[in-house]
């Protein structure tokens, strides 16, 4: 009977030594003294609130908006942030949206942000990561992939009149987002530079809005297959985005051609992507063609730039976990877009975000001029290129659609002015 008795008290036995445990590891705190007079010294209670009632310049330079486009943001993502609690006050969703934006735009710690929004270490953390995934929800509809045939030629229709490139439906580039390396993780993440990262592939408009991407592949498939083995890749292998049946080039009467994304030297030529040729021996038509399509292929490169210049948690390595640099990455994007996009009708002199010379620009040579954003990421560490995606093997097919824009560029029905002024100058 007695060890009967036993069996029955051992579960409150162990119970009872488990709230030992639990009461031996309990916090010190359950809020930090310095912490419970966020309300009164917080950065926003105190600082935000201030130069969004008088100081729209800083107010914008500290979260790269204006206080009537945070406004228009927290109408969006408020009832994603907005909390209950039955024992004490929550954290408001314009305080979450704040601490997010500072986060992102600066790219400083979690540590940092805590002190001077005096919150907790660890409810930061929690707040950039739930934050991140309601701006992608709110925003995603600015990241519109084209499906139908029609919306990819009005963006290579945008090409030709802008950049002076036909059938391009947008330019193509992958980026390494540098982070911490995961726990347990080993060497999934290690790329072929030294770091540990998650690739970001993307395409964009000539508009420099992001128009594709896919995020989170590990860093050390960056010397193969990143390109060919993601969805966005696939997808574009099997033509199944909606790409328009090939049509006939500019100014011409019968030569047609498919249509096409452009990409520098580490991606494979295709049919549907071009890339420069090699820069030895190249003839003049050679050269012409690769300085048209770099004109087009920059585009890319200056929608990472203008969005790692406003967005500075890309310019440095992100200390989290793959999954919240994923989100971090989506939520960068999406508001990259978003800016871009409410900016888009303003008169050139009133811009913010992308004003009059911060992306790259040409002189009447066709020399290209570097923009602002290049003065400011000069020396990223957070966001580098990809290695080549593939081998130097093609098919006939995309080696003839190569030379068939090569030789359109070099007649009277392709050619631009300033070409042969560019291709033949010294610099001077």
């Amino acid at each position: 009977m007695a060890a009967a008795v036993n069996k029955r008290l051992l579960p409150l036995f162990y119970l009872r030594q488990r709230r030992k445990r639990k009461q031996r590891y309990r916090k010190k705190y359950w809020i930090r003294d310095i912490f419970r007079s966020r309300f009164l010294l917080g950065e926003y209670h105190t600082l935000v609130k201030e130069m969004h009632e008088n100081d729209h310049e800083s107010f914008y330079k500290y979260f790269r908006m204006t206080p009537e486009r945070f406004d228009n943001l927290l109408l969006l993502v408020g009832p994603m942030l907005t909390k209950k609690s039955l024992y004490r006050e929550p954290i408001s969703a314009g305080e979450r949206l704040s601490v997010t934006l500072r986060f992102l735009a600066t790219g400083d710690s979690q540590q940092t942000i805590s002190f001077s929004y005096r919150i907790g270490l660890t409810t930061v953390s929690n707040i950039i990561a739930e934050t991140c995934d309601a701006l992608w929800i709110a925003l995603q509809d600015y990241i519109t992939s084209p499906s139908k045939p029609e919306e990819w030629k009005q963006i290579a229709d945008d090409f030709w009149n802008v950049w002076n490139f036909p059938m391009c439906c947008g330019a193509i580039d992958g980026k390494h987002l540098v982070m911490q390396c995961p726990p347990g993780a080993g060497s999934d993440y290690f790329n072929y530079k030294g770091t540990h990262s998650i690739v970001l592939l993307a395409c964009c408009d000539a508009r420099y809005l992001f128009t594709m991407i896919d995020i989170g592949s590990a860093g050390r498939n960056s010397d193969g297959g990143v390109f060919s083995h993601s969805q966005f890749g696939q997808a574009l292998e099997r033509n199944e985005i909606g790409l328009p049946a090939p049509d006939i080039l500019p100014n011409t009467t019968d030569t047609r051609c498919p249509y096409l994304f452009t990409a520098d030297d580490a991606f494979p030529l295709k049919t549907w992507m071009m890339k420069p040729y090699k820069v030895s021996f190249l003839s003049e038509s050679n050269r012409i063609f690769s300085y048209r399509l770099s004109r087009a292929r920059r585009i890319i490169e200056n929608t990472f730039g203008i969005a790692s210049a406003r967005w500075r948690v890309w310019r440095r390595p992100v200390l989290a976990s793959p999954e919240k640099v994923t989100a971090i990455a989506k939520a960068v994007c999406v508001l990259h877009n978003y800016l871009m996009t409410e900016e888009w009708g303003v008169p050139h002199e009133a811009k913010r975000y992308c004003p009059t010379g911060f992306a790259d620009s040409e002189d009447r040579n066709g020399k290209n001029c570097p923009g602002g954003w290049r003065a400011i990421t000069s020396e990223d560490t957070g966001l580098l290129s990809i290695g080549r995606q593939g081998s130097n093997n093609y098919s006939q097919d995309a080696k003839y659609v190569q030379v068939m824009l090569t030789e359109y560029f070099s007649s009277n029905e392709g050619q631009v002015p300033w070409q042969y002024r560019h291709v033949t100058s010294t610099g001077n």
